[in-house]
């Protein structure tokens, strides 16, 4: 009786989540992690400067019969100097571990994940998503965010510090209105 019952057995090797022993730790498949480097700076400069100049003139003289004579003149001028300048900078300095979240049909990996941090009781937000290729990956599963395409990096904080930082709702409206 025992003869008709088959045998069932399972592999020591599955193939999704078989690694070498000689081979590196580079993430390869959804869920696997990358650490990246967020070395980002950014500089923009733009000057403006704007000069228009009007001026019109009108004259009439008129004389009437009985030797009064009326002059009149109008002249209308105007004048416009302006100018602008706008200057940032940013530089930012972060290493976040994301992890896989899909693999592209060319082989590329797509990342994402988030980092929280608390600061003097401030908020810090550090948010990646990008595209990478395998082959921009590190030996030590290190990324550089300049590797990264399609990079999508948010850095937001939250706290009193930031939200001295904004303008008020009310100066908002006076400069809408244009005061």
């Amino acid at each position: 009786m025992l003869a008709c019952v088959p045998a069932l057995a399972e592999s020591l090797y599955q193939e999704n989540s078989y690694r070498p022993l000689a081979g590196d730790n580079k993430a390869f498949r959804v869920g696997d992690v990358v650490t990246v480097q967020v070395l980002e700076n950014s500089s923009a400069s733009t000057n403006a400067d704007t000069t228009t100049r009007r001026k019109n003139g009108i004259n009439a003289d008129l004389t009437l019969s009985r030797n009064l004579p009326i002059n009149g003149n109008l002249n209308i001028g105007g004048d416009f100097d302006g100018g602008g300048r706008t200057q940032r900078t940013s530089r930012l300095l972060a290493q976040l571990t994301v992890a896989v979240t899909e693999i592209m049909e060319n082989g590329d990996l797509r990342l994402a994940g988030e980092q929280s941090l608390l600061v003097n009781g401030e908020k810090q937000n550090v948010k990646l998503e990008g595209r990478v290729r395998p082959l921009d990956i590190s030996d030590g599963n290190v990324v550089i965010s300049s590797r990264l395409s399609e990079a999508r990096i948010t850095y937001v904080g939250d706290g009193d510090l930031s939200d001295r930082q904004r303008r008020s709702w009310w100066r908002g409206v006076v400069d809408w209105v244009g005061f």
